[in-house]
């Protein structure tokens, strides 16, 4: 936005130098012009005044233009009021304009038939003499379009016209009315007829638009309780009198069985029923003869008190909606242009709230709403605002493209998401507070790449606390819905209870008995380096025990364990390979103990990595424990043999023929046995003596390797099926 230089006036101050010295010349008000621009462009834009637009009715799918004086005319197909004409034809008549606020007035209206064989297209022209304003309009056949929202949907949803003969694109000829060209009341218009392209056919008429005479008077008396407007007629002539739904230029009939048109004798009243109680729902009322003037009144108009609780009853909405983009089209028997934005619902019922999406107003064209970049779900919805009053609609189908299960096993929440569409899915712990449950982080996100076939994709996540929940959406795109799952702990298939429960017994047996905890650590049993432990990825069950001997390492022996299961937020923002690198790395300049937990599953992975090894690197970049045979691998061939790696096994559930001979050279330990050893090699030094080290540690030992025996982890081996570690 542009000013003029400001007038020349007292100057207060120097405004500022250097190469403000141009700007000095016009003075120090430019501040102030610069602040004026700034608060006009703050305030909010003047509301635009409603455009009417020419309404073109037509037996044929049909596009329209035309010049500057006339708007852009919206072309519809559907049939012209009256009777068929006669091709060639010109037909001329006045009718009245009426537009929100404001007075109706008289315009010309043109209905036409011209032969459509060898035609395109055809112009009309009009002058109306005496002022000497002319215009134009053309009108031209559309081909119809394939895929996607049909260009008439919302159209050709709410006509209410059947098909024929008559309006297939292939017609003979061609029926055409033109609402309207507005006139002067009392003017003469000349209109001219043309063919696209010229086939030599030009039919011109004129016509006086006539004066506008005072209409019929009655009274009307809205009767809710009965649903129905009394309409009553003052002594004088019979009216004729019926309700009708005014749109832009006419007012057309309620559908049967509410259209009746009455004859009212003067000084008599009747009550006229309606459907639904809409914001265009008017009384007219004409004289007997015909072309008899009419007297119309629309009262709900500015009455959104009075129709809002219907309004949305009246409307019917057709979901188009696919892939990524919502689209629904309207279809009623008011003009209306509601505003749609989207808003999701926590379950599935009509009664529940929908909460608000910022910044998620649908575009909308000819009643046709469409948002992209949407995650179709079935509880992510429309909500239609029209005055005071709106109304949520939801897609108008059940299923969805994703689903995510949740299951709890030893510190870990698993979600298994299946998809049928490319997509990236997040997910975050959160904690109810105020009743909602906000996301903390970190953020965990899984892909399913473009490429890839439908399948199921893994998450896992740390359990912080009991009662923790998880927010489950769809991250690849603008709008979703976040799924809110909370474990059930007191399902027999989730281990989170249990294993909560048994390390608290080993806490309580630890607390009761802390003098000879102090005791042991007085001695130097605990370990006071770190510990990086690392297993197999056998089993939901296997994980557990990793967990429980992690703990008791940490808790009861005062280690300084690092575990890829406790610290799935370094691993999810680092990456599992990055991660054990930084971990190795840091174990070795600690000189601590990387401790390898081997089993019967950890045997068949060592065989298949060993089979399908590419120089000794892992051929999965989610594969910790490819990663970690590579890493040994390398350090077993340098001269340090392996320094700094330590091998366990539980004597129960494994035996030292499930070690492959590669791996022999390290040093290996068989729990509870040979615990004191494993000890002593965990701190560094000489084996722990101590008897009741011993004792205590291996009784620990037996209680965990009893409660995992109790599950079926000894019977069934090490085995199972593979879990992804967690971040990946």
């Amino acid at each position: 936005m542009r000013r003029g230089q400001p007038g020349a006036g007292t100057r207060h101050r120097r405004c500022e130098r250097g190469s403000a010295a141009g700007l000095s010349a016009m003075g120090c008000p430019v501040r102030a012009v610069a602040l004026l621009v700034a608060a006009l462009l703050l305030l909010p834009p003047p509301a635009r005044p409603a455009v009417l637009r020419p309404r073109v009715s037509a037996n044929f799918e049909c596009r329209a233009s035309a010049d500057g004086r006339l708007s852009r005319p919206r072309c519809r197909r559907g049939a012209p009021t009256g009777p068929p004409l006669t091709p060639p034809a010109l037909a001329l008549s006045t009718t009245r304009l009426c537009q929100p606020s404001l007075p109706c007035q008289p315009c010309l209206r043109v209905r036409l038939a011209v032969p459509a064989s060898g035609i395109h297209g055809l112009q009309l022209d009009f002058l109306e003499l005496g002022s000497n304003r002319a215009g134009w309009l053309q009108v031209w056949r559309r081909h119809r379009a394939r895929g996607g929202v049909p260009v008439s949907a919302g159209h050709a949803a709410g006509m209410g016209v059947g098909g024929g003969a008559s309006f297939t694109p292939c017609s003979l000829q061609w029926q055409v009315q033109f609402d309207c060209f507005p006139a002067e009341s009392g003017r003469r218009v000349l209109v001219t007829l043309r063919t696209i392209p010229d086939r030599g056919l030009a039919i011109s008429h004129s016509h006086v638009v006539a004066t506008e005479l005072q209409g019929p008077v009655f009274t009307h008396t809205w009767l809710p309780e009965v649903r129905a407007i009394e309409v009553a007629v003052p002594e004088g002539p019979a009216l004729a009198v019926r309700l009708c739904h005014q749109l832009v230029l006419e007012c057309e009939e309620l559908p049967q069985p509410f259209h009746r048109r009455l004859l009212v004798p003067g000084g008599h009243h009747v009550s006229l029923p309606y459907e639904f109680l809409v914001p265009c729902l008017c009384v007219e009322a004409s004289y007997p003869h015909r072309d008899s003037l009419r007297s119309k009144r629309c009262p709900f108009r500015e009455r959104p008190d009075a129709y809002g609780p219907e309004l949305w009853s009246s409307v019917r909405f057709h979901d188009y909606s696919s892939k990524d983009q919502m689209a629904m089209v309207l279809s009623a028997s008011c003009p209306l242009h509601p505003r749609a934005t989207l808003c999701w619902r926590e379950v599935a019922a009509e009664a529940a709230p929908c909460h608000d999406i910022p910044n998620s107003t649908a575009s909308e064209e000819e009643q046709a709403y469409t948002l992209d970049s949407v995650d179709m779900h079935p509880l992510l919805c429309f909500r239609f605002s029209y005055g005071n009053s709106s109304h949520v609609e939801c897609p108008h189908r059940a299923d969805t493209a994703w689903n995510v299960s949740l299951s709890a096993r030893g510190l870990q929440l698993r979600l298994l998401l299946t998809s049928r569409v490319p997509a990236s899915f997040s997910a975050a712990l959160c904690q109810h507070r105020g009743g909602h449950c906000e996301p903390e982080a970190p953020v965990y996100t899984v892909t399913r790449p473009e490429s890839s076939a439908p399948g199921e994709l893994a998450l896992l996540l740390p359990v912080q606390v009991l009662g923790s929940c998880v927010l489950v959406w769809r991250s690849d795109v603008r709008f979703a819905r976040k799924q809110l799952l909370c474990p059930d702990v007191s399902h027999r298939h989730f281990g989170l209870l249990g294993l909560v429960l048994a390390l608290g017994l080993v806490m309580t047996v630890l607390l009761l008995n802390c003098r000879s905890t102090w005791r042991m650590r007085n001695d130097a049993a605990s370990c006071g380096r770190p510990v990086l432990l690392l297993y197999s990825p056998d089993s939901e069950e296997h994980l557990a025990l990793v967990c429980a001997l992690a703990e008791l390492l940490r808790v009861g022996l005062g280690c300084e364990v690092h575990l890829d299961l406790w610290e799935a937020g370094g691993v999810g923002r680092a990456g599992a390979l990055p991660w054990l690198y930084a971990q190795r790395s840091h174990v070795g300049r600690e000189r601590g103990t990387v401790l390898l937990l081997w089993s019967r599953g950890s045997a068949r992975l060592f065989r298949l990595w060993r089979g399908g090894e590419g120089g000794g690197e892992p051929r999965d970049a989610h594969d910790v424990f490819g990663a970690a045979m590579a890493c040994l691998h390398g350090e077993l061939g340098a001269a340090g043999r392996g320094r700094g790696w330590v091998l366990v096994y539980f004597s129960r559930l494994c035996s030292p023929r499930d070690v492959p001979r590669p791996l022999r050279p390290l040093p290996t330990y068989r729990l509870p046995q040979e615990l004191p050893g494993l000890l002593g090699a965990l701190r560094g030094g000489p084996p722990a003596s101590s008897r009741h080290l011993h004792g205590r540690a291996k009784g620990l030992l037996l209680r965990l390797l009893e409660a995992e025996a109790s599950k079926g982890v000894a019977g069934g081996g090490c085995g199972g099926g593979q879990l992804q570690p967690a971040g990946t």
